[in-house]
């Protein structure tokens, strides 16, 4: 590979499990909002889904296309870690991307088919990062760098890990056991025998930030902290759907199940792709009386408690909590209770 520039303009309680990044260095005491257009709908406020890339799937299957368009891609470069290279400033960093010196050698197994934007093509390639040798570059991933990138930058590499990860997955079809092979630009697994295909699996999680419906600083929320977080660390209730159960209903149990509490009524806020490993994290606030018994479920969480908002505004009469960084949409559901947008 050779590069060919960065990019351009434009465009939980384990990590992957539930929406939250396992990474203290990142969380806050003192939140601050990404500057937020009040034009765009919230999903579209959050840090994973700022752009829309053209994905072009009737691409997908054009075998002949794909080989033309990958001799001319911006080519993303995505280790077994799931790490990119990337060069500028932490505040802005850039991906790197690179361009294709043996397309004819590269097969869909590897070669990931990621969109078309403004007629240039974008793939990833599973396989070693290149020595850095430029002090500028590093190698990052998602939670490294997703919410400072560029809208393209960042929306192409949710894409690129969570399709990644699905292909370091499924080696072996789930019905049969037999060897899979990729196609379509990646976006397929068939059975070598033919036997069965399988297609990129995304799990839908609830992620819920339950309080009290009161304004002001005495308004109270109930967070939650994690088993392993140290403390003062905390976040929203979350958890995945099950088998036959709404979204809405993994609210009402989820939270009933972690804390003890009952809840009235949820609303839906919005979804963010969570491709650590493969989730994608439905949003809500929830309204519940405050004056409840909280009781922990000991399997997964070391406490939860009732916050209020003078405190997550840093007014006590408690420490506010630290929370999560914009990366995640726990970020937008606590701050924007907090900050009373929502």
């Amino acid at each position: 590979m050779t590069t060919t520039g960065t990019g351009q303009g434009g465009p939980e309680q384990t990590e992957g499990a539930e929406g939250i990044p396992d990474r203290t260095d990142d969380w806050s005491t003192n939140a601050v909002s990404p500057p937020i257009d009040a034009e765009l709908p919230v999903w579209r406020q959050l840090a994973l889904g700022r752009a829309m890339p053209e994905r072009a799937a009737h691409h997908r299957l054009d075998g002949p296309w794909l080989d033309a368009a990958w001799a001319r891609a911006r080519i993303l470069l995505l280790d077994e870690k799931g790490r990119v290279l990337v060069e500028g400033p932490p505040e802005a960093p850039r991906l790197v991307w690179f361009a294709a010196e043996s397309p004819a050698t590269i097969s869909d197994e590897e070669r990931l088919f990621l969109a078309e934007e403004d007629g240039v093509p974008y793939f990833a390639l599973l396989t070693e990062l290149p020595s850095v040798t430029d002090a500028d570059r590093r190698p990052a991933s998602l939670r490294d760098v997703g919410a400072q990138l560029s809208p393209l930058e960042s929306a192409l590499l949710t894409e690129a890990i969570g399709l990644a990860n699905w292909h370091r997955d499924y080696r072996y079809g789930p019905r049969t056991g037999t060897r899979l092979g990729w196609r379509a630009g990646g976006w397929e697994a068939e059975a070598v025998d033919g036997s069965e295909v399988v297609y990129p699996r995304t799990n839908p999680a609830i992620i819920v930030l339950v309080h009290d419906g009161v304004p002001g600083d005495e308004g109270r929320c109930l967070l939650t902290r994690g088993l392993t977080w140290p403390e003062g660390r905390y976040s929203c209730v979350a958890g995945f759907v099950e088998p036959g159960e709404a979204a809405e209903a993994a609210v009402f149990r989820e939270v009933a199940e972690e804390t003890g509490v009952r809840i009235r009524e949820c609303t839906y806020l919005a979804s963010q792709a969570w491709p650590l490993p493969a989730s994608l994290m439905l949003g809500f606030y929830a309204l519940a009386d405050s004056d409840q018994t909280v009781t922990v479920e000991e399997v997964e969480l070391a406490d939860a408690r009732w916050f209020t908002r003078g405190e997550l505004r840093g007014r006590g009469p408690g420490k506010a909590p630290i929370v999560p960084p914009p990366l995640s949409i726990a970020h937008e559901l606590l701050t924007g209770w907090r900050d009373e947008r929502r």
